[in-house]
C-alpha cells in the first residue's frame, strides 16, 4: 500500500459484517466468562517490555479478538504500518512522512533511514548530540546568565505539543531532575500563566526555552516577547543590566535558547542561532516530546536519562512491527477501542493512573489522540464511513474515585477505562504499619474487579440491606476496563506508555481511514482570531464585520473592559 492508495472501507470488510453480527449475539458477562475459563487472565494478559498488560476484563471472547485481528488485515494495517515506518507520506493533506518513530531509533540502527533523499538517522543523531551537549553545559554550570551565576530554573514556553509533552514527562520523572534545578511551563497567552511562572524568580539564573518550529505561533511568541521583557526589566531593577540596545540583545544571548528551524526569525528575537535546535516537518507536534522539543527534560533528568526515555518508545516500536497481531498490545487496544466505539457505542475513554507523577498523562493524551482522530473526511477527502475517535479524560486515582467513578460504575454511559499504575514508589511511605502505597494500590485492583464483575440484588440483600434500598446498591458489572502494571516509572517506562498510546491512535486511525497526523481542524479559530483581534481593541469596522453574536459578546467586552 502506497500514500496515494485510497483507505479501504472498513465496514465494507467481511470482518467487519461478522463483527456486526458477533456483537448482536453477544451477551457480555464476565462473571461468567471467568468462571468457565480459569485461563482467561493469563491468555489475555500480555508484555510489552516493561508493561504488564492485562486485558482480561475487557467486554470480547476469543472470537472477538479474531474478528478484530481479521480486521487489521482486512484494512491493510500491516502495509500501512510498514509505510509510516519506512518514511512515506502518509500524511496526505501535507504531503509529509510521518517519522516520529524515527527520532527515538538507537545511534548506528540498521538498516539506515533514508527517506527523500535525506539520511534521517543522521539528521536525528546530530540534532540529539547538540541537545544533550547544551544539556550538559547548563547541568554543570558551564552555561550562564549575565552576572555568571548558573541555571537554577528553566522556563519553556510553548504550546500544544511543544508544551503538554515537555510538561506531562517532567512531572512524570521528577524523582530523576538534577538537585538544584526547576522546570516552568508557560503555554497560555492568558498573561496570567506568563506572570505566575515568573513570578519569584531571579533573572540571573533563569532560562528561557522558546519552542515553535516555525518561530511564529501567535501565543507562543507572544509570551516569549513579554518573557524578554521581564528579563531586561528585572535585571535592570537589579543593577546588571546597562541601558543600551548591545546590552539587551546580549542578555537574550545568555538567557534565551529556542527549538526552531526558523533561523532568521530566531536570530531577529535576539538568540544565538548557534542556540536553536531544529526538527522536521516529518514530525507532528504532538508526537515531538522525544525530538528536541524535549530540551527542557534533557536538562532536567540529564542526557542519560532521556536516552533510557527514547529506549522506551523504541522497545514499543520494535514491538509493533515485529509482533503478529494477535499478540501485538498497541494493535490490540487499539482495535479494541474501535469495537467499544463503532460496536458497543462508547463515546468516551477514560485513563485512571494510579500514579501521582502521571497526573498530566490523561491531558497529553487529550491532544494526542483527539488531535489525531477527530476527523470526519478519510485520508482521500471522502466522508468516514463509520463513528471516529472518542474523548480522553482522566484523573488520578484515588482522587477520581471521589469524583466521576461513579458514573463509571452505575451511569448509563459505556465507559472503556485504562487503568495504570507501578509497583515501586518513589517515596515509600509508611502510616504506622501500613504500607501507603500497597493501601493505594488495593484501590487499584479494586476498582477494576468492581467494575467488571459487579453486586448483585441478591448479593446486596445478603448484606442486609433493606429492600427498598437494594437498586440503589446493585452494580451491574461488566464495565470494561485494561489494566497496565510496571514495575517502577522510570523514563524508559514512561517512553513506553506514551509510545502504546501512539500506536493506539494509529491502529485505530487506519482502520477508520482517516489521516491521523494533520490538525486542520485547529487552523480555523487562529485565522478567525486574528480577523476579529482588531474588533476587540475598538475598530468598529472589524466589529461591525462580525456576525450578530460575537458583535454583541466583543460589545458587551468593550463596556466591561473599563
Amino acid at each position: 500500500m502506497t500514500s496515494s492508495t485510497g483507505p479501504i472501507d472498513a465496514t465494507a470488510t467481511s470482518a467487519w459484517q461478522d463483527l456486526s453480527a458477533h456483537e448482536s449475539t453477544l451477551t457480555p458477562d464476565l462473571r461468567g466468562w471467568f468462571e468457565a475459563d480459569p485461563a482467561r487472565a493469563q491468555r489475555l494478559t500480555l508484555q510489552l517490555a516493561d508493561l504488564h498488560v492485562d486485558l482480561s476484563k475487557n467486554l470480547v471472547t476469543d472470537e472477538t479478538l479474531a474478528l478484530l485481528v481479521r480486521l487489521a488485515d482486512e484494512v491493510g494495517l500491516a502495509d500501512r504500518l510498514q509505510a509510516q515506518l519506512t518514511g512515506e507520506h502518509i500524511n496526505v493533506t501535507e504531503d509529509r512522512a510521518v517519522l516520529h518513530t524515527a527520532l527515538r531509533r538507537p545511534a548506528g540502527a540498521e538498516p539506515r533511514l533514508v527517506v527523500d533523499g535525506q539520511d534521517v538517522d543522521a539528521d536525528v543523531q546530530a540534532e540529539l548530540a547538540k541537545m544533550y551537549a547544551f544539556a550538559d553545559r547548563v547541568r554543570s554550570g558551564e552555561w550562564t546568565g549575565v552576572t555568571g551565576e548558573r541555571v537554577r530554573t528553566v522556563v519553556n514556553i510553548g504550546i500544544g505539543g511543544s508544551d503538554l509533552g515537555p510538561v506531562m514527562a517532567y512531572e512524570a520523572l521528577k524523582p530523576y531532575v538534577q538537585d538544584g534545578l526547576e522546570v516552568r511551563f508557560v503555554s497560555n497567552i492568558d498573561p496570567t500563566d506568563l506572570a505566575e511562572k515568573v513570578k519569584g524568580l531571579d533573572p540571573t539564573t533563569t532560562l528561557f526555552i522558546v519552542a515553535s518550529k516555525t518561530f511564529g505561533t501567535l501565543e507562543t511568541l507572544t509570551n516569549a516577547r513579554l518573557a524578554r521583557e521581564w528579563l531586561w526589566t528585572e535585571l535592570a531593577a537589579a543593577g546588571v543590566l546597562e541601558d543600551s540596545d548591545d546590552a539587551r540583545t546580549a542578555a537574550v544571548a545568555q538567557h534565551f535558547v529556542a527549538v526552531s528551524t526558523a533561523l532568521d526569525k530566531v536570530a531577529a528575537f535576539g538568540i544565538d542561532p548557534a542556540n536553536a535546535f531544529g526538527f522536521w516537518d516529518w514530525v507532528g507536534g504532538r508526537y515531538s516530546v522525544d525530538s528536541v522539543i524535549g530540551t527542557s527534560l534533557a536538562i532536567a533528568i540529564g542526557p542519560d536519562g532521556f536516552r533510557d526515555f527514547l529506549a522506551g518508545f523504541h522497545a514499543v516500536d520494535q514491538h509493533v512491527a515485529t509482533t503478529p497481531f494477535a499478540q501485538n498490545v498497541p494493535v490490540l487496544m487499539g482495535l479494541l477501542n474501535v469495537w467499544y466505539v463503532n460496536f458497543l457505542g462508547a463515546h468516551t475513554h477514560a485513563v485512571l493512573p494510579y500514579a501521582q507523577y502521571l497526573h498530566r498523562f490523561p491531558a497529553y493524551l487529550q491532544q494526542l489522540t483527539m488531535e489525531s482522530n477527530g476527523k470526519s473526511v478519510r485520508w482521500d477527502g471522502t466522508p468516514v464511513t463509520t463513528q471516529t475517535g472518542e474523548v480522553f479524560w482522566g484523573e488520578p486515582g484515588t482522587n477520581g474515585q471521589h469524583a466521576f467513578y461513579q458514573l463509571i460504575h452505575q451511569g448509563t454511559r459505556l465507559i472503556p477505562a485504562d487503568f495504570i499504575a507501578v509497583a515501586n514508589p518513589a517515596h515509600p511511605l509508611r502510616d504506622g504499619d501500613a504500607d501507603v502505597h500497597a493501601l493505594f494500590l488495593a484501590n487499584y485492583f479494586a476498582q477494576t474487579k468492581a467494575l467488571a464483575f459487579g453486586k448483585t440484588a441478591d448479593e446486596v440483600r445478603a448484606e442486609g440491606t433493606a429492600e427498598e434500598i437494594v437498586p440503589a446498591r446493585v452494580f451491574s458489572g461488566n464495565r470494561p476496563t485494561t489494566s497496565i502494571l510496571a514495575a517502577s516509572l522510570t523514563p524508559s517506562v514512561l517512553g513506553q506508555l506514551i509510545a502504546l498510546y501512539e500506536h493506539i491512535t494509529f491502529v485505530q486511525g487506519v482502520v477508520w481511514g482517516i489521516d491521523s497526523f494533520d490538525q486542520w481542524g485547529v487552523e480555523l479559530g487562529k485565522k478567525l482570531a486574528m480577523e476579529i483581534a482588531p474588533a476587540v481593541v475598538g475598530d468598529a469596522d472589524a466589529l461591525a464585520a462580525q456576525d450578530p453574536s460575537t458583535r454583541s459578546l466583543i460589545s458587551t467586552y468593550l463596556a466591561l473592559r473599563s
